[in-house]
């Protein structure tokens, strides 16, 4: 069955490669809110010590998944897309690095971190603070409590993740294999976002310089 719908992806990615990588980051961006949610529901529940009875059963916020979900379509599809074939594309012509090598592998994995991380979660939080009805200084404030702490967690895994995408996975399988982390990483987004003005944050942020002067 697995290698049945490998088999399709491998024929939808070679024949519409972008259509299909849009697709797919939207659909497991969607599934990795309803997880965030759910995670963010047991944890309310815990904290509180409420009984099963008391509290409330779990019930998906469909209007937050088609919002996160269209972040994935709009953004991580089509931004990744691209970026992650000019990128290949950049290190080989400019930097004539050879494919694979320790350079080649270093290079793409600092440019990631440095330029699409960064952007990824900037525009992330951006969106997800407009889509949600708040105005420019609300998004701002917003941006100051979850972008950093967000930025220094990720910076301890993706590095890591990359090192193993960047090696072995040919580039036209790195936006998949992205985004089966970001199953995982839009779960870790959409339950940053939803803790608000949670203590760890502001422990987190009292480390940086990222404050309004």
């Amino acid at each position: 069955m697995m290698l049945r719908v490998w088999k399709w992806y491998q024929s939808c990615l070679s024949q519409h490669p972008l259509k299909t990588q849009v697709i797919s980051s939207g659909v497991l961006w969607g599934v990795g809110d309803i997880a965030a949610q759910y995670i963010t529901h047991s944890t309310a529940r815990k904290r509180l010590q409420l009984s099963h009875d008391k509290a409330e059963d779990f019930k998906v916020n469909w209007k937050r998944v088609a919002i996160t979900s269209t972040f994935g379509f709009a953004f991580v599809g089509p931004v990744g897309h691209f970026w992650y074939e000019n990128l290949d594309k950049f290190i080989k012509l400019k930097l004539h690095l050879k494919p694979n090598s320790a350079g080649f592998v270093a290079a793409k994995v600092a440019m990631d971190g440095l330029i699409f991380g960064p952007l990824d979660l900037l525009v992330f939080f951006t969106y997800m603070g407009f889509s949600t009805g708040k105005n420019a200084d609300q998004v701002k404030e917003d941006l100051k409590r979850d972008f950093i702490p967000a930025l220094m967690l990720e910076g301890g895994v993706w590095p890591i993740v990359q090192v193993a995408n960047f090696r072995y996975v040919p580039v036209r399988y790195q936006l998949l294999y992205v985004n089966i982390f970001c199953l995982l990483d839009s779960a870790f987004l959409s339950w940053v976002e939803q803790q608000k003005d949670a203590a760890w944050k502001q422990w987190l942020t009292s480390f940086t310089s990222f404050k309004e002067r």
